[in-house]
């Protein structure tokens, strides 16, 4: 072998182990995984799993999804899966919610060198995936945009450390940070004498459901300074993010205004929360309903929570309930400023089509 052949072999050897050779990350189970030094082929198991990535800017290294991504439902209030229609023509690796198949993930060609995992304890076991599959497994805390946000903010982080994606992963950080700051600064200075009762009904909970269903702690609230009637204190858990009212309570708070989320929508026109307030001698007594203060805002609960959705109704409920503070926005505009950060696209009108275009108006109640 002469001189100048050995030294090419050599270097075929040494490229071939640089892109094999591995590091150990943590996950949000606080384990030890080793990946590949570069990453370019993935999939994302569980709820919200390719949101991230999709947010991140990498959904091109998703090489298969779960089957949730493959239904062409009527109804699709995924930002995400909006703005990337190739995701319904990808090879699935299982069902949705985490129930996965390591023998169609064995199939895929080409092999994913990371599978990432949120909420472990939903359907396949991450341990046992890795030892099936012989590929890492690394699982992310979801979060939310409440108590949780640090933990949204850590599985940025840890799917961007495996890709290579830091520095999007600190951009999307400061965007959050930055926009949930705007809506409380908007909010300050309104006249607390002036502050407006509200109810928000219809909020999905593994499914559509009717008016009665709220969430006591709807994140957007949060932002804007506004309290949910039905957060009447003492709830934890399950109970402070759910709660299934009994109608008569509804009634009894008559709030000022009614909000549906269009989830409901759904459960088709014989049944669901706006039936129901155009039907329903209940609800047709409620002031919000007679003065028709009944607003539409997009569902944000859908595969778990749509961080981008929960901001566009933070803007749009601000303009409702502090007009002077929100005078300058245009809540629809907002919300594809806010989608074409995320998901590079401006879905909100793409999506409130498949909702009646409904979102962030009046709705026709009497």
């Amino acid at each position: 072998m002469t001189c100048r052949v050995w030294i090419m072999a050599l270097a075929m050897v040494v490229g071939v182990a640089s892109q094999s050779a591995g590091r150990d990350i943590v996950d949000a189970m606080g384990r030890s995984v080793a990946v590949p030094d570069r990453v370019s082929r993935v999939i994302c198991s569980g709820p919200g799993a390719l949101r991230l990535l999709t947010y991140l800017q990498a959904q091109d290294m998703a090489v298969a999804v779960d089957d949730m991504e493959t239904r062409r439902n009527k109804f699709d209030a995924r930002p995400y899966a909006l703005a990337n229609p190739r995701f319904k023509t990808l090879p699935t690796f299982g069902e949705f919610r985490g129930h996965d198949n390591p023998e169609l993930i064995l199939t895929l060609s080409p092999q994913p060198q990371v599978i990432f995992k949120t909420f472990p304890t939903m359907g396949h076991d991450p341990v046992e995936l890795q030892e099936k599959t012989e590929i890492p497994v690394v699982v992310l805390e979801y979060g939310n945009l409440g108590a949780g946000r640090e933990k949204f903010f850590q599985a940025l982080r840890i799917m961007a450390g495996v890709i290579g994606r830091g520095d999007r992963a600190e951009a999307i950080i400061s965007f959050f940070e930055g926009r949930i700051a705007d809506l409380k600064r908007r909010a300050e200075g309104s006249d607390p004498t002036k502050a407006l009762s509200i109810y928000i009904g219809g909020v999905a909970y593994r499914g559509p459901r009717g008016y009665q269903s709220t969430e006591p702690s709807y994140p957007p609230f949060e932002f804007v300074g506004v309290r949910n009637v039905a957060d009447v204190g003492g709830l934890t858990g399950k109970d402070l993010a759910y709660a299934d009212l009994a109608k008569e309570k509804i009634v009894e708070w008559d709030p000022d205004v009614l909000l549906l989320d269009l989830a409901t929508l759904q459960m088709g026109e014989a049944a669901g929360g706006l039936r129901e307030l155009r039907t329903d001698p209940a609800y047709r007594s409620l002031t919000a309903v007679r003065e028709a203060k009944v607003y539409g805002v997009l569902p944000y609960n859908w595969y778990t929570q749509n961080y981008g959705s929960i901001l566009a109704n933070a803007y749009f409920i601000g303009k409702l309930v502090h007009p002077d503070g929100f005078r300058d926005v245009d809540p629809a505009a907002t919300a594809d400023e806010i989608y074409t950060f995320l998901v590079d696209k401006p879905v909100f009108a793409a999506m409130n089509e498949l909702f009646r275009n409904l979102a962030f108006k009046s709705l026709p109640v009497n």
